[in-house]
Order: C-alpha cells, then sequence, then structure tokens
C-alpha cells in the first residue's frame, strides 16, 4: 500500500496499453503516483475518457492537460488532421510516418517534468517501447538518454526519466501487465476516435499482434477484427462496464 512519505512519480498516461501497464507498474513499486493525459486534439480522443475513468477507480491524482493552442504547431500529422488519411498498415517506418506527431514527446515530457519538479516527485515514467523506435525517433533510447540529462541540469533537483519498457515490445509489455492481473478492456489504442476500435490502423494492428503473441483474446470490440476471432463483433463479456460506456458500447 502507498505511503504518504512515499517517493512521487508523475506518469504520463495517455489510455492506452503501455502507459496503462505503466502506470500499474508505478504503483505495484508502491510509489505515489500523479497521472496527466493531454489533450493535444489528437483524433483520438477518446483515450482521455478511458484514462479518466481508470484514475477514478483507482483513485490515483489525474489532470487532463489543455494545450489544444498549440496545435496549429503540431498538426501536421494524420493523428491531429482530420483531412488525412490514417495509414492502414503495420508499424513500418515507410508506410506510419504520417503518424508522427512533430516533437510530441519532448513537449510532453518538459510538461511532466515540470510538474514533477512542481509536487516534489523525483521521476517522469513514460511508455516508449521497443517496438516504437523504427518509426518514432522521440522513442528510441538515444532520445530518452538526452532528455534524462536535461532533466538533470533544468532544475536544482534531477528528474528521473524513466521508461521501463524501453527494451520492450508491446507483447513484452502485455505479457507483464496480464502477469500483474490487468485488464485491457480498461484501455484504448485505436488512432480513429469512434465507438468502437477500426482493427485497420497500425496501432490496432500492433496491439491485435500482441494480444496473438501471447495467446490471449483482446477484450475490445472492433468494427473489423482481423485476426481468428473477427465473426463476433458484439462486446466482449470480459470487457469492464466503464469501457463499454466510454466507448458507448451497451
Amino acid at each position: 500500500m502507498t505511503q504518504p512519505d512515499s517517493p512521487a512519480t508523475v506518469v504520463i498516461y495517455s489510455g492506452g496499453m503501455d502507459s496503462y501497464t505503466v502506470l500499474h507498474r508505478a504503483l505495484r513499486e508502491g510509489r505515489r503516483v500523479h497521472a496527466l493525459s493531454f489533450d493535444y486534439g489528437q483524433r483520438h480522443s477518446r483515450e482521455l475518457e478511458v484514462a479518466r475513468r481508470v484514475c477514478q477507480r483507482l483513485g490515483v491524482p489525474h489532470r487532463v492537460v489543455d494545450i489544444t493552442a498549440i496545435h496549429g504547431l503540431i498538426d501536421a500529422s494524420a493523428l491531429t488532421d482530420a483531412s488525412r488519411t490514417l495509414p492502414e498498415a503495420d508499424y513500418e517506418e515507410t508506410s506510419l510516418q504520417d503518424t508522427v506527431v512533430p516533437n510530441r514527446n519532448m513537449i510532453l515530457l518538459s510538461l511532466a517534468i515540470a510538474k514533477a519538479v512542481n509536487i516534489g516527485a523525483d521521476r517522469v515514467d513514460y511508455g516508449a517501447h521497443g517496438g516504437d523506435h523504427v518509426l518514432y525517433p522521440d522513442c528510441r533510447p538515444e532520445f530518452v538518454a538526452a532528455m534524462q540529462a536535461v532533466a538533470g541540469l533544468a532544475h536544482f533537483t534531477p528528474i528521473a526519466v524513466h521508461a521501463p519498457y524501453l527494451h520492450h515490445d508491446k507483447a513484452a509489455i502485455l505479457a507483464d501487465g496480464l502477469a500483474m492481473g490487468l485488464d485491457y478492456a480498461e484501455t484504448w489504442t485505436c488512432y480513429r476516435g469512434e465507438a468502437l476500435a477500426c482493427g485497420r490502423c497500425g496501432s490496432c494492428r500492433e496491439r491485435l499482434a500482441a494480444f496473438a503473441a501471447n495467446g490471449v483474446r483482446d477484450p475490445l470490440s472492433y468494427s473489423r477484427r482481423p485476426d481468428a476471432a473477427a465473426d463476433d463483433q458484439q462486446p466482449d463479456p470480459a470487457a469492464s462496464p466503464a469501457l463499454r460506456s466510454a466507448t458507448g458500447d451497451h
């Protein structure tokens, strides 16, 4: 159980699988977790509602920071510009470059580090992982090391930048979360902000591949599910009421 004098951590929590696992991992360490989510004008803002519900259930302090004022600075991406077509392909540099949001993690980490300084936390956690290295420069070890160095210089007290899954892929993250007994019905991954996950975008495809690698059925419902469980598109009984409400499933 977390104690009042336990070290504090700010977790950048999107509502997706990776940050959901990072959040619970920090809680398992006995840390006092402060979850920080960001509304930057992403098309899949449904993830923010999922994050709110999880933090409410866990009793974790949570803040959604509205940074949509910078939308015009970072709108050269299919994730922030609704006029662009979302790629429907596996995670590869050539096919999914259009989903890179300019400088996103540097912006989010800078704000999270400021939050950590403000509340006396000594660490910021985020869900960069090995599966993203090929596509996203701000998820690579070199970037994390550089941000770690800056976080050690930007204030009187160094803040650690902690990416526990930096050298693991999504299947390994899921395996860790399943070992913790986590319910991934409480997460949102799809790049589209629709009632059901699309099953076609790179994010959905990577998620489904991770579940397949672990021999487990993904509890989310999909409008088109490109796996062996594609026949039934009704809400899975294992899905939590909170997520069914968040996705419009009843």
